[in-house]
């Protein structure tokens, strides 16, 4: 079971960088690249709202469950 994560799709899909995301969100470029590679643990309700409004997607865009 894991908790894959499609950021990077997103972004691309929007056509934004990591930089310009980073700026928009407030979160630093380190937390960003840990989230966008699928080595965080978590992610505050917060961050994915802003993550989300950023990119005009819902949370489910961004995340996906496997088992």
């Amino acid at each position: 079971m894991a908790i894959i994560v499609h950021l990077d799709v997103m972004m691309a899909k929007r056509k934004m960088s990591l930089n310009e995301l980073s700026e928009k969100v407030e979160v630093t470029l380190s937390n960003l690249s840990i989230l966008k590679n699928g080595k965080a643990k978590a992610i505050r309700f917060s961050t994915l709202m802003a993550i989300c409004k950023a990119l005009d997607c819902q949370p489910g865009d961004i995340l996906e469950y496997v088992e």
